[in-house]
C-alpha cells in the first residue's frame, strides 16, 4: 500500500514525482494541475491496487468504495451527476503504467451513458447528433475493451450504414442514423454476450476499472514489455476523469502535440489535430489528421493557448512532452504530458541542445540516451514509415539491415557479389567454407545457430547484417528454393533481413543508410570526459582495427586468430598443418603460415599504433578446420560412384580418418584453447613468433605496438606456467631483453575464477571471456538454447534476460567478482578486462563499471555503445554512492 494506505488519489493531490504510485499519465495529470493548466477534474487508482488485483483476481477490499467517495467528489467539481439523466456526468477511464506503453492498454470513453442519460446529454447541450455520436461510441469501446466483442462486428455495422446512406465520412451521419447505429451496436453486444448492453453507471464504471487492469496483461503489452525490457510487475494505474468533448463541432476539436520533433530533433510545433472529433479518432487513424500548424487558422484562441502550455511543460519536465489535448467549443483541456518517444537521431539532438541552452547538465544529457539506440545511426536500418510483411524471426545476431536476392550458395554469393550485385546469403548454418560467400553477401540468414554460431561471429566481424537460427526457415539447395512461413521463395527473389531484431520481411523494404553528425560527436565527447572504465575492440583483421579506431576504442581487447585461418587459401594452409603425417610437412606447412600470420599483425598493430592490442592464440578445437565427417564421407560415395581418381579418394580418406580421430562428443570442453598449446606446441610457437616479428619489425620502423598475448581456456595454473614459458622463450629470442609483450590469460572456466589467485601469478592481466564463462556456470550450451528452449524461457518469465545478451549477475557475475577479488588480492598491479559479447552490452557495463574492471571490449560497430554505456555506469555509481554492482543485484 501507500504511506497512506490510500488507493485513490485526487489529481491535486499528485505530482510528477508520484509516477511509481500513480502511472505516468496519473502523474503528468496531477502536475499539470499543480501548475494550474487546465486540466479536467479527475482521480486516480493507483498501481498497487493492480498489482493487488493481478495477484488475486480481485479488486482489493473496499476499492470500489473509495472510488464511490472520490466520484461524489468529482461530481462536485463538475456540477454533474453519473447517471443523472437531466445533467450527466460522463468520464474517461484511461490506463497508464510508470512506464510508458504507447498505445499497449486500455481506455474507455463516454462512460455513464445509457438511454436515459443520453436524452440529457442531447437535451443539455442542444445536439442530439452529438449525444448520440457519444453514445455509440462508448457501446463499442466498451462492448469490444470489456465485453470482449469483436471490433469488426462494430465496424462491419458502420460502414453498411454509411454505404445505404451515401456518405463517406461518419461525421456526415445525422442524429437519426446514429440512434439506429446505437441500436445495432446494442443488439451485437447482446447477441454476442447473450445479455442487454449494461445500463447501470456504476456497474459500467467498476467493469471498465477491472478492464483496465486486464489490459496491463494482454498479449500486445507482454510483447512490448518484452520488447523493451519492462518488468512484468509493475501494473497500471487507472485515471478517472470527466469527459471533455472534442467532437461538438467545428470550434471543438482533439490532438497529439510534441514540443520538438520526435524524428529529427528540431524545435518547433509538431504535431496533429481534428476538428470535430475524439482522441481515439486520431489515435487509431480513423480520419486523417491535419499539421497541427493549421489550427492556429480556425482555432486561434485554443492553439494561442496550447502553445503556451507546451512551453511550460517542457521547462518545467525539462525534456521533450508527448501532449494530449481537447478542445471543447473553443476551450483547451490537457488531456495528457509524458516524455515522448524520440528516434535515436532525436535523442541525440534533444540532449545536446537542452545541455547547451542549460535547462539540463550534461550529466543529464548523457543519462537521457539509450545506447542501445545508438545502432540506429551505425547501421543501416529498416525506414520505419515502411509496411513491412514480416514471415519469421529469428536470433538479432548482428545488427543492421540488408536487402538482397536469395543466394544459397557461397560461391555464387561471392560471383554476384563481386560483379554489384546485392545478395542475401542462406544456409541452414555456415562453416568456414561460407566466408568468401559472406564477404560478399549484404547480409545472412541462417536457420540453426546461436548468436555466437559461426554465421553470427564472423558477421559481425565484417559488420554486415545477419539473422541466426531462425526456426521457421527452411533452406532447400537442391530445389534452389526456401520456405518461410509455408510460403515458398526461389533463389533469386528479394528478401530483407534486420539483424537488428531478428526480422526476416518479404521483398524490398526502404532503408535508412547509417549516419553519424555533430549531435553524435559531441555526446561522445561528453561521454568520454565521464567515464573510467577504458573501452576497447574485438578485432581480428587491420580493417575491423582501423574501423574500431574510428569508432573511439584505445586499443584492442580481443584479437581471435583463428579468424585469420578463415579465406579459402589459408584454409587449405591450416588444413594441411592439422593432417601433416611427419615433422617435414608440419615444418612446411608452418613455415608458409607463418609469414601469413605476421603480415596481418604488422598490419593490425601499425593500425592501433600505440595502443594496446591483445591477441589471443589459437581456440577453437582443429577438427573446426575440416569439413564434417558426414560431407568427407558423402564426397568418397560421390567420387566412388562417378569413377573419381584413387588419388583424390585417398586424399579425402586421410582427411576422413584425421577428422574421426579430432571430433569430440562436447568440443566445447574438449582438446581446444590451452590444452591445444601444451598438446601440440608448434601452432602456438608459431602463432608467438609471428606476433614478436611484427613487433620487432614495426619498432624498426619507428612505430610503437603495444602487445599483449592471451592463453585461452586455462583452468589450472600449471597450464598457464607452462605455456607461458614456452610463449616466453620465444619472445625472448626474438626480441631479445627488450621484450615488452604481456601474457596473460582468457578467464572464462568457473575453476579459473575459484584459483584466480594463483593463475594470478603466472598473469599479467585477465580478460574474462564471458560468452563460455557464461555456458559452462549456467550449464548452457549457447546455440542449443538459444535454438530450441532459451526463448520460451525468456516467453515464460523463467530467465529475466538472455544471459548471453545481459550478465547473469547472479551466477556469473558472482564468479567474476569473485576473481576479481582473488586476483587483485594476490597481484594489485593485475589489469582486469572483458572481451566476451557482454562487453558492450549497457546492462552487463553498469555490472563491470561496479566490480572494478580497468576495461570492456567488444565489436566495433558496438564501440560508440559501450563509450555512452560506460560514462551512464560511473554516472550512476557516483550517484549511488558507489555502489557494489554483483551484490545480488538484478
Amino acid at each position: 500500500m501507500s504511506d497512506t494506505g490510500k488507493s485513490v488519489y485526487r489529481l491535486p493531490e499528485g505530482s510528477k514525482e508520484m509516477k511509481d504510485l500513480l502511472g505516468g499519465k496519473g502523474a503528468g495529470l496531477a502536475e499539470m494541475s499543480r501548475l494550474g493548466l487546465p486540466v479536467p477534474p479527475g482521480f486516480i487508482i493507483t498501481t498497487e491496487a493492480c498489482r493487488t488485483y493481478m495477484r488475486t483476481g480481485e479488486l482489493p477490499e473496499g476499492l470500489m468504495q473509495e472510488v464511490a467517495v472520490h466520484l461524489r467528489w468529482l461530481e462536485g467539481e463538475t456540477g454533474k451527476c453519473l447517471g443523472d439523466p437531466e445533467n450527466p456526468l460522463l468520464v474517461s477511464v484511461r490506463s497508464g503504467a510508470a512506464v510508458s506503453m504507447p498505445g499497449m492498454m486500455d481506455t474507455v470513453l463516454n462512460l455513464g451513458l445509457n438511454d436515459a442519460t443520453v436524452e440529457g446529454l442531447a437535451e443539455r447541450t442542444g445536439d442530439a447528433r452529438f449525444a448520440y455520436d457519444c453514445y455509440r461510441r462508448f457501446v463499442q469501446m466498451f462492448g469490444e475493451i470489456v465485453l470482449k466483442v469483436r471490433a469488426h462486428s462494430f465496424e462491419e455495422a458502420l460502414d453498411d450504414l454509411k454505404r445505404e446512406r451515401g456518405v463517406e465520412q461518419d461525421q456526415e451521419l445525422s442524429a437519426e442514423d446514429l440512434k439506429g447505429l446505437v441500436r445495432a451496436f446494442k443488439g451485437i453486444v447482446e447477441e454476442a454476450t447473450g445479455r442487454p448492453f449494461p445500463q447501470d453507471p456504476e456497474e459500467q464504471l467498476e467493469r471498465a476499472v477491472k478492464a483496465v487492469f486486464d489490459s496491463w496483461d494482454n498479449e500486445r503489452a507482454r510483447a512490448y514489455r518484452r520488447e523493451f525490457g519492462i518488468p512484468d510487475d509493475l501494473g497500471t494505474a487507472v485515471t478517472v476523469q470527466a469527459m471533455v468533448f472534442g467532437n461538438m463541432g467545428e470550434t471543438s476539436a482533439t490532438g497529439v502535440a510534441f514540443t520538438r520533433n520526435p524524428a529529427t530533433g528540431e524545435q518547433g510545433i509538431f504535431g496533429e489535430f481534428l476538428l470535430n472529433a475524439q482522441g481515439e479518432d486520431v489515435v487509431a487513424g480513423i480520419r486523417t489528421p491535419k499539421p497541427l500548424a493549421e489550427m492556429e487558422e480556425v482555432l486561434p484562441r485554443a492553439y494561442g493557448e496550447l502553445l503556451r502550455v507546451m512551453q511550460a511543460l517542457e521547462r518545467e519536465y525539462k525534456d521533450m512532452q508527448d501532449i494530449e489535448f481537447t478542445v471543447e467549443r473553443d476551450r483547451l483541456y490537457m488531456l495528457q504530458t509524458r516524455s515522448g518517444k524520440r528516434t535515436a537521431r532525436a535523442a541525440l539532438k534533444i540532449a545536446r541542445e537542452m545541455a547547451e541552452e542549460g535547462l539540463i547538465s550534461r550529466d543529464e544529457a548523457l543519462l537521457r540516451i539509450d545506447p542501445k539506440g545508438l545502432n540506429q545511426l551505425l547501421h543501416p536500418h529498416i525506414d520505419p514509415e515502411a509496411r513491412l510483411e514480416v514471415l519469421a524471426r529469428g536470433l538479432p545476431a548482428s545488427p543492421g539491415a540488408a536487402v538482397g536476392r536469395i543466394v544459397l550458395d557461397a560461391d555464387e554469393a561471392e560471383r554476384l557479389g563481386e560483379v554489384g550485385e546485392a545478395v542475401i546469403l542462406i544456409r541452414r548454418e555456415t562453416n568456414p567454407d561460407d566466408v568468401h560467400g559472406m564477404i560478399r553477401a549484404r547480409g545472412v540468414l541462417t536457420a540453426l545457430g546461436g548468436m555466437t554460431s559461426h554465421a553470427a561471429v564472423v558477421a559481425r566481424g565484417l559488420g554486415k547484417p545477419a539473422v541466426t537460427g531462425c526456426k521457421e526457415l527452411e533452406v532447400d539447395p537442391g530445389a534452389g528454393e526456401i520456405r518461410l512461413a509455408g510460403r515458398t521463395f526461389r533463389a533469386g527473389e528479394t528478401i530483407t533481413i534486420e539483424g537488428s531484431t531478428g526480422r526476416v520481411i518479404a521483398g524490398e523494404v526502404p532503408l535508412v543508410e547509417a549516419e553519424t553528425n555533430e549531435d553524435f560527436e559531441q555526446i561522445l565527447r561528453w561521454a568520454d570526459e565521464v567515464r573510467t572504465l577504458g573501452v576497447r575492440a574485438n578485432a581480428d583483421t587491420p580493417e575491423d582495427a582501423r574501423k574500431a579506431r574510428e569508432f573511439g576504442a584505445e586499443g584492442i581487447g580481443l584479437c581471435r586468430t583463428e579468424h585469420m585461418f578463415m579465406d579459402e587459401g589459408r584454409l587449405e594452409v591450416m588444413r594441411e598443418v592439422i593432417l601433416a603425417e611427419d615433422e617435414a610437412a608440419l615444418d612446411a606447412a608452418l613455415a608458409r603460415l607463418e609469414p601469413l600470420q605476421r603480415g596481418d599483425f604488422e598490419e593490425i598493430f601499425a593500425a592501433m599504433d600505440g595502443l594496446p592490442v591483445t591477441v589471443r592464440l589459437l581456440d577453437p578445437p582443429l577438427h573446426e578446420f575440416l569439413p564434417g565427417s558426414e560431407k568427407l564421407k558423402q564426397s568418397i560415395a560421390g567420387l566412388e560412384a562417378g569413377g573419381g581418381s584413387p588419388e583424390d579418394i585417398s586424399g579425402l580418406r586421410r582427411q576422413l580418418k584425421a577428422v574421426e580421430s579430432l571430433e569430440e562428443r562436447n568440443p566445447m570442453l574438449g582438446l581446444r584453447g590451452v590444452r591445444l598449446g601444451i598438446v601440440r606446441p608448434e601452432i602456438y610457437r608459431m602463432q608467438v613468433r609471428a606476433i614478436a616479428a611484427a613487433v620487432k619489425s614495426l619498432g624498426e620502423r619507428g612505430r610503437n605496438p603495444v602487445v599483449e598475448i592471451m592463453i585461452p581456456l586455462v583452468g589450472f595454473p600449471a597450464e598457464l606456467k607452462e605455456t607461458r614459458r614456452q610463449a616466453g622463450a620465444v619472445l625472448e629470442e626474438v626480441l631479445g631483453e627488450e621484450n615488452s609483450v604481456k601474457i596473460g590469460t582468457m578467464i572464462e572456466l568457473p575453476r579459473a575464477c575459484a584459483v584466480a589467485d594463483e593463475i594470478a601469478q603466472e598473469a599479467d592481466f585477465f580478460s574474462f571471456g564471458t560468452n563460455d564463462l557464461t555456458q559452462t556456470v549456467c550449464g548452457l550450451s549457447r546455440d542449443d538454447a538459444e535454438g530450441k528452449f532459451l526463448p520460451e524461457y525468456l516467453h515464460r518469465g523463467i530467465f529475466e534476460n538472455n544471459p548471453f545478451e545481459t550478465l547473469d549477475r547472479r551466477g556469473v557475475g558472482r564468479l567474476v567478482a569473485m576473481a576479481c577479488e582473488l586476483g587483485r588480492g594476490a597481484k594489485p598491479s593485475l589489469k582486469l578486462g572483458i572481451c566476451g559479447e557482454h562487453g558492450g552490452d549497457p546492462e552487463s557495463i553498469r555490472f563491470f563499471q561496479g566490480v572494478g574492471l580497468d576495461y570492456v571490449s567488444c565489436s566495433p560497430y558496438r564501440v560508440p555503445v559501450a563509450r555512452l554505456a560506460a560514462a551512464r555506469a560511473a554516472l550512476t555509481e557516483r550517484r549511488d554512492g558507489g555502489e557494489r554492482m554483483y551484490d545480488g543485484g538484478a
